[in-house]
């Protein structure tokens, strides 16, 4: 069973919870929405949500490259929390792998890591977290659910 996120275009449901550092697990809510433009490069737009907290969104906004090997990709990030980033995955056989890191100079060396395992054709589970430095300062469990495309059946 091939990987359907990341290598498909599609749009994924996300429900799981958030848990900032010193701070109580709190639901999240989002979706993201995968394009392919050419055969090689691929948008990904994500938006999470905090509906049961006065807490901004996090938007972020992908553009990416799948290396000839089509193991790995490499992408660039603009993070609404974090700013300008950029980062590196990989597609083991039921996984995906992905690291982080805030561009130019930045004195707390923030970034990040993300892992989905493949659960299904259409479903993932995601664990993620941000760090500062060496400390995280927050996680995320979630579930990503593939959603049909309107208009097919």
């Amino acid at each position: 069973m091939a990987h359907t996120f990341i290598l498909e275009s599609g749009q994924w449901m996300i429900a799981g919870n958030w848990l900032q550092r010193n701070g109580m697990l709190i639901t999240v809510k989002g979706k993201t929405i995968v394009t392919w433009d050419r055969t090689d490069w691929f948008t990904m737009v994500t938006k999470l949500i905090f509906p049961s907290q006065d807490r901004e969104d996090i938007i972020l906004q992908y553009k990416g490259r799948l290396d000839s090997d089509e193991r790995r990709y490499t992408f660039l990030l603009q993070h609404s929390e974090l700013g300008k980033v950029e980062g590196e995955g990989w597609l083991g056989l039921d996984s995906i792998i992905q690291r982080y890191w805030v561009l130019g100079n930045d004195p707390q060396r923030r970034g990040g890591f993300e892992t989905l395992l493949r659960l299904g054709e259409e479903r993932y589970y995601c664990s993620s977290g941000v760090l500062i430095g060496p400390s995280l300062v927050s996680a995320m469990e979630a579930t990503m659910e593939r959603i049909e495309p309107q208009g097919e059946s």
